[in-house]
């Protein structure tokens, strides 16, 4: 037993030296390797430089390394970008600037189709005029019982020969006063003449013809572009004649298909602006009929007012006057004035000096009570629009769109301001609601 202890002992002994000289040789060949693959530097054992070195192995390819950014050096009191030196309000000057251009540009396309389809906007918008006036009529036919398509053709039908009968009236009116005021005219006339003689100006019955004669002269010179305005006329006419059919039509079908056709408008807009829209057109269809309405109130008031006064001073012609006026009276604030100056010659060639004075002093005193009286309280609550805005909407409309312009700027004004003033209490409702959501969210979760 004793021999076999000593033989187990002398068996560990040597696996120990030989596991000490196998770890000997293994820390050798790993420096060696780490020398050969560049990853050494730490001090190595004398007895290890000695040992033999081992083939180096094939060193791996290092990974490209990506550049880091250079930073840009920060100069102190200098601003780190060049869009901080420019001052905000500049910024902000600037950046309105571009919209406001974009918008100008879009605009300008916009009054460029228009003015090409100008016969077909304005007997569109002619006719949204009409429908307007005459829409709840047809409602109210409709509520009784009465189907739609009656309704909206009796109403049509009924609004034409009013049209008619107007028209028939005044041309009645005027060819049966025409010889009674031709021999007015011409007997005015020579009163002038007369007093040109005889007034301060003291011109002789010689410069007289002499400029009668350069008229006359000046009329068969220009012979050509008087014949072209004839045909010019004649274009006009039949264009009038044409927006006057269309526009007819289109208050037919306005007013016995509007509700469908307002429907396939708004499918035409994006979705997420069809629910917005919905809830502004049918505000700015009640701007629109009361506005109409409101200016037919006015008109007639003024044009009732200006007749009789005419009538009583005695000038010819009262009452196609005054039907004239009533038409120009669609025109807010200055149609009425500038329509009946044609009630102040007729009166100055007709009558005399005193009477046409007369009559422009009964023109202003009506302006005067429309101005202050009848348009705030008839039209004040439809239009909502600063009587300034008013005067600059009508000049704008006149020089885009001439009369026609004149009469729909103010409605186009009054529509405008209810649906954006529209949207815009829409879209403060929303941001109210959504607060309040948000609050009871974070309410909830606290």
């Amino acid at each position: 037993m004793s021999q076999d202890r000593e033989a187990l002992k002398t068996l560990a002994k040597a696996g120990a030296v030989a596991a000490g000289v196998w770890a000997g040789v293994e820390r050798r060949r790993r420096a060696a390797a780490a020398r050969a693959a560049g990853e050494g530097g730490h001090d190595t054992d004398p007895a290890d430089r000695d040992a033999p070195v081992p083939a180096p192995r094939r060193a791996e390819p290092e990974p490209e390394r990506i550049p880091h950014p250079v930073r840009e050096v920060h100069h102190p009191g200098r601003p780190a970008t060049p869009a901080e030196a420019v001052p905000w309000t500049l910024r902000v000057a600037a950046e309105s600037t571009w919209r406001l251009l974009l918008l100008g540009v879009a605009l300008y396309v916009v009054f460029r189709v228009v003015d090409m389809l100008r016969l077909v906007a304005f007997a569109v918008l002619a006719a949204l005029l009409i429908s307007a006036l005459l829409e709840p009529t047809v409602s109210g036919l409709k509520r009784l019982g009465v189907p739609r398509s009656l309704a909206a053709a009796g109403t049509f039908l009924s609004g034409v020969a009013g049209i008619g009968l107007v028209g028939w009236f005044v041309v009645w009116q005027v060819t049966t006063n025409i010889e009674s005021v031709t021999g007015k005219v011409q007997a005015g006339v020579n009163q002038l003449r007369d007093w040109l003689v005889t007034g301060p100006l003291h011109l002789t019955q010689q410069q007289i013809n002499d400029f009668a004669k350069q008229i006359s002269t000046a009329i068969g010179t220009n012979s050509e572009q008087i014949t072209s305005a004839g045909f010019t006329g004649v274009t006009i006419a039949v264009e009038v004649l044409t927006g006057v059919v269309l526009a007819a039509f289109t208050t037919f079908f306005l007013l016995y298909d509007g509700a469908r056709i307002w429907s396939w408008v708004l499918r035409g807009l994006p979705r997420h602006s069809r629910y917005a829209m919905a809830g502004a057109g049918p505000k700015a269809w009640a701007t629109l009929t009361a506005y109409v309405r409101g200016t037919v109130c006015v008109a007639f008031i003024d044009a009732l007012c200006i007749g009789i006064g005419i009538q009583l001073l005695g000038v010819p012609l009262a009452l196609p006057l005054a039907v004239i006026i009533f038409l120009g009276a669609f025109v807010p604030l200055v149609g009425a004035l500038v329509t009946g100056t044609i009630a102040v010659l007729i009166a100055l060639v007709t009558v005399g000096p005193f009477t046409a004075l007369m009559v422009l002093v009964v023109l202003v005193a009506v302006q005067q009570i429309e101005g202050h009286l009848l348009q705030p309280l008839i039209l004040g609550r439809a239009v909502r629009v600063h009587p300034l805005g008013v005067v600059l909407g009508v000049a704008a409309g006149s020089i885009v769109g001439g009369i026609g312009g004149a009469i729909v700027a103010v409605p186009l004004i009054a529509v405008t301001n209810t649906v954006v003033s529209h949207l815009r209490r829409r879209n403060a409702a929303g941001m109210e609601v959504f607060e309040a959501l948000e609050n009871a969210r974070e309410a909830a979760a606290g």
